[in-house]
This record gives C-alpha cells, structure tokens and sequence, in this order.
C-alpha cells in the first residue's frame, strides 16, 4: 500500500470511468493527490470545459466524505505537474492513454535522483456502446455521465430492420409540450427577423452550434446575412404552406439532407439526419439544412437527445416571437422523459 499517489487530468463533467480512477487508486494509495488542469490549458483544448473549481466541486460532490478526506487538490499547470520532483509520492495512476507520459515523468525523476513512482494504468470504464466513458463523448451529447445513449432507449437505430419505427405522440406528452420550453423572446408582427436579432446578439457562438427549427426562425436568419449551423424545414408556418418558404437559399448550406416525418410523431429518418448533420458539424464545423417531408414541430425532442452539450436551439412561437432553448444535461433528461410517453408505431 503506498503512501501517497498522484492523478492528474481535467476532470470536466465528472463521471463513472473519473469515479474508477479514483476507486481504484485508494485501493493501492492511504491518500491521492488529484492535480486538475488549470482553466487556461482546459479551455485551450476545448472552450467548453468547465472551470476550475467547478470541476473541483464536481468530483467533491460525487463522492463521500470519507473518500474526499483521503484527496488533496491542486492546479496543473503544465504537462507534467509535480510529479518529476515530488518527494513524498510513490504511485501515479493513469489510463492507456497517458502511461507514456508515466514513463517520461520517471525517466525525469531518475535524472533528479528520485525513486521512480509505481505506474498504475487503470482499464477505462466503457458506456453502454462498449467504447471508453469520455468528457469528450459527454460535451459531444453522445452519452450521459454513467455511459448510457440519451436516445437509444426510444430507437434501436443499429437495428436496419427497424427503419420505419416511428415514435407517436401521446395526450400525456402533448400537455407537456403545451409550456413552451426555453426562454421566450418575443418579436414584431411585422418583422419576423427583430426576435432573430436579438438571439444573434445574446447566443451566437463559433464554439456551439446554433440550429433553427421552422421555416420562418430559418429564412429570418438568411435575411440578417446569417446561416444557422443546421436548419430544419417544411414548408409550413402554423401547419398550413407558407409561400415565403421558397425564399429560403439551401445553397447556403454545406449539406442537404432530406426525411420524412409525419406530424404528431417522430421518426428513425428524422433522427438519422438530425444526427448526421451533428456529426458533420463536430468534423468540421460544416452546416446542414434538413428538408422534411412531414412536420418538424416535435424535432426539438430529439435534437436536444442528440445535440452537444451548450448547443442553442430556437424555434417560432406564433403571435409571440421565439423561443431559445441550451442543451444541457438537464434539458436532455426532460427531454428523455416525455419520450418515455410518446408509443411506438
């Protein structure tokens, strides 16, 4: 059993495989030392990471009292931290992924005349995929912090046989639709792109996607020199044709891809390219327009299930303007939940 042992890492959303690492270090080491990477190398990697002491926060308030007395915290600063130098730790933990960086760390401290530190590569804990539990994953939308699909429970989409599953709306979930879910920024009735400015004002980011949903929150957007990340369409306003809809320039967008979903439900066609047009943005940034066949009113349940964390989706409210929704964890799973009240079809 070794005195004291070193982890470090960044530590954003905490989670199951950052909860194996901790489990399994305490069972070799009385006490760990967790360094945490600092803001400014975190957020140069990814914008999107939390800061600092969150990620502190975070990992002290998934875990116990007894096991929080048993860690030190500190800032990394650089790629190696403490470690070449420290005279009191005997271990440093690590995945696959960082054991080279182990082995570095060792070869400084033998040039220092230190003992080596035992390296101690922990297996990654793997999401209901079979593929490691990640940060990355859960930014990217993909997974929750235990590793379980946001949208598999609802489609069985590796299963071909199964295309035509649709999911159909329920009374329950329609009275849960009925509050508009976001925030409401109200517009002009005689200009429809007031509302859209002001969600460009407070919203637009290059690190996050914005997608507009409805033909009129789209063409407001191409009035105002923009182009949403992705677009879905339909041809319609209030479920009737909107002759205005023809303005709309798909040759402004990267990508076209085109679905069927009928209305009061959702489809694996609709959901197979609300999740293609998300991975051609985590590419490279590419944008996609979505033309459906159908209606895209409920589209918003999946994309939320499916969109990375931060991700800024806006949809028309008639007679009031629009309205602005973030994906976060927790809009994902009220999201999840009306789903689970929708039935197949």
């Amino acid at each position: 059993m070794h005195n004291l042992g070193l982890i470090g890492g960044t530590f954003d959303r905490f989670h199951a495989g950052h909860k194996k690492l901790i489990d399994n270090a305490l069972e070799r080491c009385k006490k760990i030392e967790i360094w945490i990477i600092s803001d400014e190398i975190a957020q140069k990697n990814n914008p999107l990471t939390m800061k600092w002491e969150d990620r502190k926060d975070d990992i002290i308030g998934n875990l116990e009292k007894s096991v929080i007395n048993k860690i030190k915290f500190g800032i990394l600063e650089n790629e190696f931290g403490p470690a070449p130098r420290h005279p009191d730790a005997t271990a440093i933990i690590c995945t696959a992924e960082t054991v080279n960086m182990c082995v570095e760390i060792n070869k400084m401290r033998s040039e220092g005349r230190l003992d080596e530190l035992e390296i101690i590569e922990v297996e990654h804990e793997n999401a209901w995929d079979g593929f490691p539990i990640s940060s990355t994953r859960i930014r990217n939308g993909e997974i929750n912090r235990q590793g379980e699909s946001w949208i598999s429970p609802y489609f069985n989409y590796s299963n071909n046989d199964k295309d035509a599953e649709s999911l159909v709306m329920t009374e329950y979930a329609e009275e849960k639709l009925k509050k508009p879910f976001g925030v409401i920024i109200e517009g002009k009735e005689d200009d429809y792109t007031y509302a859209m400015k002001i969600v460009m004002e407070k919203y637009s980011s290059e690190n996050i996607p914005l997608i507009t949903v409805g033909d009129v929150t789209t063409l407001a957007l191409q009035e105002l020199d923009h182009c949403a990340d992705i677009s879905l369409i339909d041809g319609k306003t209030k479920r009737k044709i909107w002759n205005q809809a023809t303005k709309i320039d798909i040759d402004k967008y990267d990508n076209y891809f085109k679905c069927v979903n009928p209305a009061g439900s959702l489809t694996k066609s609709l959901l197979n390219s609300c999740k293609l047009a998300i991975e051609k943005w985590l590419i490279d940034k590419s944008t996609s327009i979505i033309d459906v066949e159908g209606e895209e009113d409920l589209a918003p349940l999946i994309i939320h299930l499916v969109a990375p964390l931060g991700t800024v989706i806006v949809y028309g409210q008639p007679g009031i303007g629009v309205v602005v929704r973030k994906t976060e964890e927790e809009s994902k799973e009220r999201c999840k939940d009306i789903l689970s009240k929708f039935i197949y079809s």
